[in-house]
């Protein structure tokens, strides 16, 4: 699905919502304006209700000190962790967004769950189409080396770089993570329910608890997702790095959509409605929506990523011995395809070298490994920039226009460093 196509869309169904000509799973717009007023939902969601299944916890997995930087239920993978590792990021120092708590599904009960106008004969909840996860894993599977993000990476330096601070988790750059997943097409999932040409738009669903937001019940965490995206390239995953998916991250099926801001990629997916009219949740209205002074007034939908790069290694403390050479590593990744060019500055931008790829870059929505030559001459306090570009033109600025919920950060991220 196009930019253009993205811009269309979100156009086209943020003025039927806001005349009233669609759905938004019975919230009013009151409502929603009501629940997200002056904060962002990563700062005010709390649990409510017992969900679907049972919650085992903020987050499942262990996190040790040396791989994570933990705020509450959400864990940012340390980036000087994936120095030395391989292409794709160990599951164990994978980054965690939860919205509520992991749930602990029992795979044996698990069911996916299809219905809606836009299948034939519309069946309804109490009719729907199912398939259980050995049916799932029969079906004719594919694997990709993909990124999830989430939308709020890079969101402290809208505040330490910009002086502009926004609300919610004050990630830096470790909210993200590429994986091979390995699953079942959704574009197969839903041509198998029944899927027919008046369909627009599909609502994946998670089964963690509901979110509750200002006094108000959000529901599950859900969001529509085009039609045109659905049959295009999102993938019903259950497989992580050749393991069956792990409760933090998904299990046992998840929603993948390459190149999107994580809140696409819905975890613990239980059912998908399937409609033949406009749908909205408040996971694409107020939240994961880009409002502020630079935006239009209704905001701009958070679709795919931007560009990005960081370096492997410590926020704090990053030390390197003057006179001797060294070898610098990062990573770039962009929502808009390939990574082309990076390059690399150690004296604060005054002067820039291009990067050398480490390997290749397995697909469009992965990303490229890089190494740089470093020899510094001085004792003193250093900031490292990187800058990439990718296969359409789009490049990493040197800041970006605030909005609220600090999303997409794509700017140059400045790194201290000392030499001693």
């Amino acid at each position: 699905m196009s930019h253009a196509g993205e811009a269309a869309y979100d156009g086209l169904r943020l003025s039927q919502w806001q005349s009233g000509r669609t759905r938004a799973d019975g919230l009013s717009r009151r409502d929603l304006l009501r629940a997200l007023a002056g904060v962002g939902l990563g700062a005010a969601a709390v649990l409510s209700g017992a969900g679907s299944a049972a919650a085992a916890g903020p987050i499942v997995k262990p996190l040790p000190a040396e791989w994570f930087d933990v705020f509450g239920g959400n864990a940012e993978m340390r980036w000087e962790s994936m120095r030395g590792q391989g292409y794709h990021t160990p599951v164990d120092r994978f980054f965690v967004r939860n919205h509520t708590a992991t749930p602990l599904i029992d795979v044996q009960t698990w069911r996916l769950r299809l219905f809606g106008a836009g299948l034939r004969g519309a069946p309804g909840r109490d009719a729907a189409v199912e398939f259980d996860y050995a049916q799932l894993r029969r079906l004719p599977s594919v694997a990709v080396s993909a990124f999830v993000e989430c939308a709020g990476n890079g969101r402290s330096f809208f505040g330490s770089q910009q002086g502009t601070p926004a609300a919610g988790t004050p990630w830096r750059l470790g909210a993200v993570g590429v994986a091979r997943w390995r699953g079942v097409r959704l574009a197969t999932v839903l041509r198998r329910a029944g899927l027919t040409a008046a369909a627009v738009d599909v609502l994946p669903v998670g089964l963690d608890a509901e979110v509750v937001s200002n006094g108000v019940n959000l529901g599950h965490v859900r969001r529509p997702l085009p039609v045109a995206k659905a049959l295009d390239d999102a993938l019903l995953a259950y497989e992580m790095n050749g393991e069956p998916l792990p409760p933090d991250h998904g299990a046992p099926v998840r929603l993948v959509v390459p190149s999107w801001a994580g809140i696409a990629s819905v975890k613990w997916v239980g059912e998908i409605e399937v409609s033949d009219v406009p749908l909205f949740s408040p996971f694409n209205t107020q939240l994961y929506r880009l409002f502020g002074s630079g935006y239009p007034a209704e905001g701009e939908l958070v679709t795919r990523q931007v560009v990005k790069s960081a370096f492997e290694l410590p926020w704090q403390g990053a030390t390197f011995a003057a006179g001797q050479r060294h070898v610098l590593h990062g990573r770039s990744w962009s929502g808009n395809g390939r990574i082309r060019t990076v390059r690399v500055s150690t004296d604060g931008g005054a002067t820039w070298r291009q990067a050398r790829p480490r390997g290749v870059q397995l697909s469009g929505s992965g990303w490229l490994p890089w190494s740089v030559d470093w020899l510094p001459r001085q004792p003193g306090e250093y900031e490292l920039l990187a800058r990439a570009s990718d296969e359409t033109g789009a490049s990493q600025p040197d800041s970006v226009p605030f909005n609220t919920g600090g999303y997409l950060f794509g700017a140059v991220v400045r790194h201290r460093v000392t030499v001693v």
